[in-house]
């Protein structure tokens, strides 16, 4: 089974709401989840991102692959940055 960590949209027409998740890669966009790593809002002032860095590190560690704009909001938090550290020391 292939996880991906992407973007499930919630929310109404012209106020879209997303929640990070695990998702297996063949689900759809907003179907069957593994489970919720994050938030993030793109209305609020300065794009609203809550993000369980537990939760996030544990998937990337167990081969989850983040979607482009996953790893653009991981990045901006620092996530990343931690995951490249902990698989540089492992080796």
């Amino acid at each position: 089974m292939a996880v991906k960590l992407r973007l499930k949209r919630m929310g109404s027409k012209a106020k879209p709401f997303y929640r990070i998740v695990a998702a297996d890669s063949r689900s759809p966009r907003d179907g069957r989840f593994l489970e919720v790593v994050g938030t993030y809002d793109p209305i609020k002032g300065s794009d609203k991102v809550t993000v369980s860095e537990e939760k996030a590190l544990y998937w990337l560690k167990n081969g989850a692959i983040p979607t482009d704009t996953v790893r653009n909001i991981l990045s901006k938090q620092g996530i990343m940055k931690k995951f490249a550290e902990t698989k540089k020391a492992g080796k």
